[in-house]
């Protein structure tokens, strides 16, 4: 599985990465606040945390070598997946996470710039690194609801 898996990670590194540049040097040149809908902007933000920026006063290091351990469990967890839709949901979350983790060590934080709201109620900004580890844990999920293709051992 580490043939389809590894390819989707570099391609959703490359999509985050391609995405933030775009955002910072050319989107947010000044930066500003850009309405494209009633509900969704783009905006310039950077989280020095991780989700929702929790632990944003920890050292960027140490959020950096949590994020690289998890991601080499994953890459064993996909050499050893028996299904397609678990490699591919690894995928996502690693190339997700290894963009984080180069603009945590770029730029001393991740930059954000999605910003989605109901009336004055807005999301967390967050970046398409980000959308790729919310889906790739959703096809996680939706994968441990599927019935096995292995054999379970008879009951008799």
């Amino acid at each position: 599985m580490l043939r389809l898996g590894l390819p989707i990670a570099l391609f959703w590194f490359v999509v985050d990465q391609a995405t933030k540049w775009w955002i910072l040097n050319h989107v947010m040149d000044p930066p500003r606040v850009i309405p494209i809908t009633g509900f969704f902007n783009l905006v310039l933000g950077r989280n020095t945390g991780v989700s929702f920026g929790l632990f944003g006063d920890a050292p960027p290091w140490v959020l950096m070598a949590f994020a690289l351990a998890i991601a080499a469990v994953m890459v064993v967890w996909m050499a050893r997946a028996e299904s397609r839709l678990t490699a591919i949901g690894l995928g996502l979350i690693i190339g997700g996470a290894m963009g984080n983790v180069l603009d945590r060590l770029r730029l001393g934080g991740v930059t954000d710039f999605l910003d989605f709201y109901i009336g004055q109620w807005h999301w967390p900004s967050f970046n398409m690194a980000d959308v790729g580890i919310v889906c790739g844990v959703g096809l996680l999920l939706l994968d441990s609801f599927l019935p096995s293709k292995r054999a379970e051992p008879s009951r008799t």
